[in-house]
Parts: C-alpha cells; sequence; structure tokens
C-alpha cells in the first residue's frame, strides 16, 4: 500500500534531504524511524531535494509498505522515533500512482531576511541579517521580471544535472513586517520546479537590486543571455525553506 507524508524539519544540522554518505540527511533519519516503528526497510521519495541547512514546513514524502500499524497511529509511530528537529505533520493513505515528486504541479519556497548590522539570535536560525536595507519597491519590480517562462541559466549553480534551464514561475511576491526590533524581509516563490540553488540566487538578485548594487535592465539581461555576472549572489541556506507542495488535489484532507 502506497502513503504520504506531511514532513517539516529544521535542517541546521543536516546534509540536506538526500542521504549521504558524508553526513546524516533528513531522508536516513526518517527512513530510520520507520524501519525501528514497522520492523522493515522503507524507501521514503521526497517532493524534492531540499541542499544542505535548508528547511522545510510542508515537505511531502510517499512510501510503499505492508506494515500493520494501524493508520491513524503511523504519524505518531514515527513521531516518537524522530528527533525533536523532524516532525511528521500529516499521513494520508495515497493512490496508486502517486508520486510525490513526479505528481507535484507547484511548490512554493520562502526566503527570509531581515534588516541589521549584526545577527540576532532569535531570528539568525531561519533568517539572514542584510545591510543596508534594501528598497523594497524595487525589490517588487524585480520579483514580477522573474514570473512566467524564462530560461534561468545564470541562476543554476554548477554542478546540477538539469536537462533543461528553462522554468516556469508563477509567482514572487515581496513582503516585510517588524518583528524583534528590526524589519524583516519575506520574499515568496511558487513554481513548476526549480533549478539547483535557484531560489536562493533570486534572492541574492533581489536583494542586490534593492541595494542599488544592480539595475532592472541587469535583471532582464541576466534573463536573456544567461549571464553569471549580472545577478547576485546565492544567499546562505539557513534563510531558505519549503514551504508547501501542491497536487492540485485535496491530499491530506482539510488543513
Amino acid at each position: 500500500m502506497k502513503f504520504a507524508i506531511k514532513v517539516a524539519y529544521d535542517g541546521t544540522h543536516y546534509r540536506g534531504w538526500q542521504t549521504q554518505k558524508n553526513g546524516i540527511s533528513v531522508q536516513s533519519v526518517l527512513e530510520g524511524a520507520a524501519y525501528a516503528a514497522f520492523g522493515k526497510k522503507v524507501n521514503i521519495t521526497a517532493s524534492g531535494r531540499t541542499d544542505s541547512g535548508v528547511h522545510a514546513a510542508g515537505q511531502v514524502c510517499h512510501f510503499s509498505a505492508d506494515i500493520s500499524v494501524p493508520a491513524e497511529k503511523i504519524a505518531d509511530a514515527l513521531n516518537f522515533r524522530l528527533p525533536p528537529d523532524i516532525c511528521v505533520l500529516k499521513f494520508a493513505a495515497a493512490p496508486d500512482e502517486f508520486d510525490s515528486n513526479r505528481s507535484a504541479k507547484k511548490k512554493t519556497y520562502c526566503y527570509r531576511m531581515y534588516v541589521a548590522r549584526r545577527e540576532h539570535p532569535l531570528k539568525s536560525r531561519y533568517a539572514v541579517a542584510v545591510h543596508p536595507r534594501p528598497g523594497l519597491k524595487l525589490m517588487e519590480e524585480g520579483a514580477r521580471l522573474f514570473c512566467g517562462e524564462h530560461d534561468f541559466a545564470a541562476y543554476c549553480a554548477s554542478g546540477s544535472s538539469a536537462k533543461t534551464t528553462v522554468r516556469n514561475v508563477y509567482s514572487v511576491d515581496v513582503k516585510s513586517g517588524l518583528t524583534r526590533g528590526s524589519e524583516d524581509i519575506e520574499i515568496e516563490v511558487c513554481g513548476g520546479g526549480f533549478l539547483y540553488n535557484m531560489v536562493r540566487t533570486m534572492a541574492g538578485t533581489l536583494l542586490f537590486l534593492g541595494q542599488g548594487r544592480l539595475t532592472l535592465d541587469d535583471v532582464k539581461a541576466s534573463l536573456d543571455t544567461g549571464n553569471r555576472s549580472l545577478v547576485g549572489k546565492t544567499m546562505p541556506a539557513k534563510g531558505l525553506t519549503l514551504e508547501s507542495v501542491d497536487y492540485g488535489f485535496d491530499l491530506f484532507g482539510a488543513e
């Protein structure tokens, strides 16, 4: 039988989602918990691989297993064996044809930063301190340039195995607010799929644009030419969170 789970994790101490030879991954810890809970090896597939240090609020995974644990107890059985920085939020029986990666229609990521000269100990785990303050209006104008189907070659880190660098971005929203005495800036990106480090580089480009280190013409040209010198830096992993994965149907029931 096939099952789906929604998982949240703090990626700080993990070498990303996928099992690695040189460190602990979220996948290996989840599969270890499943083995302890079900008494058999279970291969767990995610909607996509998050990089080392990246977080997830709504990663979706699937696995197939013949298990005796009652369906309503599976999330609790896994969570009992998981560390505090990984949690199974939702569980559901999935259609046989469901694949958490191939069936995904869109994914939403959020990059978080805050305006400060120094790292704030209660913010720095999930967001990056930036200074000087970027202009939000310019960031919003730049964000609109990313929407639609473009060649994001300039935003893809080396080492990618992608067959094409063309991606369709559905929306990019820049939001701001005030917490703990400093301004928070969130860049929410929704698309059909993303290249290696693409969202983090988009965030760095919008930051540079807002700080006057790049122009709107630079951003346009980066999409037209693939010229890496026209984009901002790849922002640190800790500011990025996979927020949600949409499959076009109600996989887990009412939220």
